[in-house]
């Protein structure tokens, strides 16, 4: 495999999607509250900062469970870069000070197009924002305090997908914040949180092995279940509360087609019998998100346009 092949493997492009469903979420919300306005630089910068933040946040996941050991013969998932012997450990070190580096010229460039002459405040804000993004992209698996092998990863994926991810870009292009926001960010948060879960659930064993403590490791796998069906299901009844908080028209209940695919995940979580079946519904979860973000993102651009 080519040196190029083996960067984009290491990437992990496929959990990309995921990351794009926050900024989708938030962007929607701006657009329809700025009636139909939207900075498509800032839209762009978003989009771009976050793809970096979740390549580094792969890389450093594959140098930190690699340098420790979980990612051995043992475990179940897809091998990693340094695993599979793609790329040594210090060229994953390297990709990561890049990555660092990239993140920061565009995180500083989104806050300078969303800010310049408006406040300084705000600025300063999202720069330390941005700079624990990047922190908790490194720390959840790299050091002696990552914050992944003492069963925090849900928590920061709840606060970085869902939270940071909805409500921070809204903040960004509509210069303000309005509580119902928290709403669906908790929905994208949840399902991020849910594939993380799957994730945590197929490893389960050989993370326990290695002393990666996850969520799951602490619970158990039939309780991981119920956790994971509580999630999806408040997630969907948050989604449902912001419309009814910030109702314009009924089509922006236009998401709830995607009930039968998250109907079918659950199904399929709760037969599962061998861990590595957990494996193909990560992609299928994140793809769900995914489609789930465009249509609630169609659903209030279409309330808006009826409303006018």
């Amino acid at each position: 495999m080519s040196k190029a092949k083996s960067w984009l493997y290491a990437f992990r492009l496929r959990s990309l999607p995921l990351a794009f469903s926050s900024i989708i979420t938030g962007a929607s919300i701006a657009y329809v509250h700025k009636l139909g306005y939207l900075n498509w630089a800032v839209f762009g910068l978003c989009i771009l900062t976050t793809l970096l933040l979740q390549i580094l946040s792969n890389l450093a996941n594959d140098y930190g469970d690699s340098e420790k050991g979980t990612d051995n013969d043992e475990r179940i998932g897809p091998k990693r870069a340094v695993q599979a012997g793609m790329l040594s450990f210090a060229e994953i070190k390297r990709g990561i000070i890049v990555c660092v580096a990239l993140c920061l010229v565009a995180g500083i460039g989104l806050i300078y197009e969303a800010f310049k002459d408006i406040s300084i405040n705000s600025s300063i804000f999202f720069f330390v924002l941005g700079l624990g993004a990047i922190v908790a992209a490194i720390k959840y698996t790299v050091g002696k305090s990552a914050y992944g092998y003492r069963g925090m990863g849900d928590v920061f994926v709840l606060l970085f997908f869902g939270f940071v991810g909805v409500c921070g870009s809204y903040y960004l292009m509509a210069q303000q914040l309005r509580w119902e926001v928290l709403l669906p960010a908790f929905t994208i948060g949840a399902f991020a949180s849910g594939v993380l879960n799957l994730n945590n659930m197929r490893d389960m064993e050989s993370d326990a092995k290695a002393g990666k403590i996850t969520l799951v490791v602490r619970i158990g796998l039939e309780k991981a279940r119920n956790y994971h069906r509580l999630l999806i299901i408040l997630g969907f009844i948050a989604a449902v509360g912001y419309v009814i908080a910030d109702f314009k028209s009924s089509m922006q209940l236009l998401f709830i087609i995607t009930i039968p695919l998250f109907r079918k995940h659950l199904v399929a979580v709760r037969s599962v019998e061998n861990p590595r079946d957990f494996d193909p519904l990560l992609k299928q979860l994140a793809i769900s998100t995914f489609i789930f973000s465009i249509l609630f993102a169609l659903g209030q651009i279409i309330g808006l346009a009826e409303l006018v």
